[in-house]
């Protein structure tokens, strides 16, 4: 199917029509998948919500968000350290998603009022964390809360290259889960990116903690003829991600993290769903330094390769959302 270039990751690709592709539709047993997703719904969250991705809380500007329902707003100190509360003012109600940020506090716009990490006693600061990837937020919820997120794997931040990208679907978290557990779509939905995709390893209905992962080969196409080869292992953390981390192949041990993040119903009175997902690409071949040289200019590139990919899939969440709702 593939043949090496010489001192090269990338592999020329001899594939077949769209139309010819091997099916996968007896592999991708419904149970199967049903299965994987009830035991990640299972697991603990921490209470924590992804909120957004960590550039997108700049220094000198409020950002806000509805999460699961709760209007929030978050900011950055002088030093840079990122803080969350309510996003309402607590004195008429104006948004402080448009509150101005001075010397670390937010100003409210309405009247001025200032609100700083401290809080005061009709408005407090909400539990925030910064991996340096992801902000998040922690709300109260039926988990039991915990010092930090639950995070899967991922390579060392200090070399690696970062991009996040965001898509809102009318759907809920758990069809966005369905659809990354998933992985016999790939090749599929995606030819534009996806090649010779094979799900070597799927968990049975039934298995411990430590065998609940699919492994999966695929190349990710770079044009029509040429690709990359990888294993990749697809886990889920907590309720709201998945993992899907290279495990062999070029780029082993970089992560893309797909999380599911609550927001409120839409005007339709219909669920919204903000699919957060991170890439955290990693090398060890000493040209991966030059790319982390330009990273600025490669982070739209892979954002907006992401968000085809997510296009096709928030197309496959709203339609399980239809189907489960009627």
């Amino acid at each position: 199917m593939r043949e090496r270039l010489p001192g090269n990751p990338l592999r020329r690709l001899r594939t077949v029509a769209w139309v010819q592709q091997r099916p996968t539709f007896g592999e991708a047993v419904p149970g199967v998948i049903s299965a994987a997703l009830r035991r990640a719904l299972a697991r603990p969250s921490g209470g924590w919500y992804v909120l957004a991705g960590s550039r997108e809380v700049r220094p000198g500007r409020a950002f806000g968000r509805v999460v699961a329902g709760r209007e929030v707003v978050a900011w950055r100190d002088g030093s840079g350290a990122l803080h969350v509360g309510p996003g309402s003012c607590p004195h008429l109600g104006a948004p402080l998603a448009d509150a101005a940020v001075h010397e670390g506090r937010l100003v409210c716009r309405w009247h001025g009022l200032s609100l700083g990490p401290c809080g005061r006693p009709d408005w407090r600061p909400l539990p925030a964390h910064d991996d340096g990837v992801l902000a998040w937020v922690r709300l109260a919820d039926a988990n039991p809360p915990t010092p930090v997120p639950i995070l899967g794997p991922r390579p060392d931040p200090a070399a690696s290259f970062a991009s996040v990208a965001t898509v809102v679907g009318v759907c809920e978290p758990q069809d966005v889960l369905a659809n990354r557990l998933d992985p016999w779509h790939g090749a599929w939905l995606h030819p534009y990116s996806f090649a010779a995709l094979r799900v070597t390893s799927a968990p049975p209905i039934t298995c411990p903690p430590e065998a609940d992962r699919f492994l999966v080969e695929v190349t990710f196409r770079v044009s029509r003829r040429l690709g990359v080869p990888v294993v990749a292992a697809f886990s889920c953390p907590d309720p709201r991600t998945v993992t899907m981390e290279i495990v062999d192949g070029e780029g082993t041990g970089s992560v893309v993290e797909t999380h599911a993040t609550p927001l409120r119903p839409g005007p339709d009175g219909r669920p919204r769903t903000a699919v957060i997902e991170a890439v955290v690409a990693h090398s060890r071949r000493p040209g991966f330094r030059n790319a982390l040289r330009i990273a600025a200019a490669l982070r739209p590139l892979v954002v907006g390769a992401a968000t085809r990919l997510w296009r096709d899939d928030i197309a496959y969440a709203e339609r399980r959302y239809a189907l489960r709702s009627g």
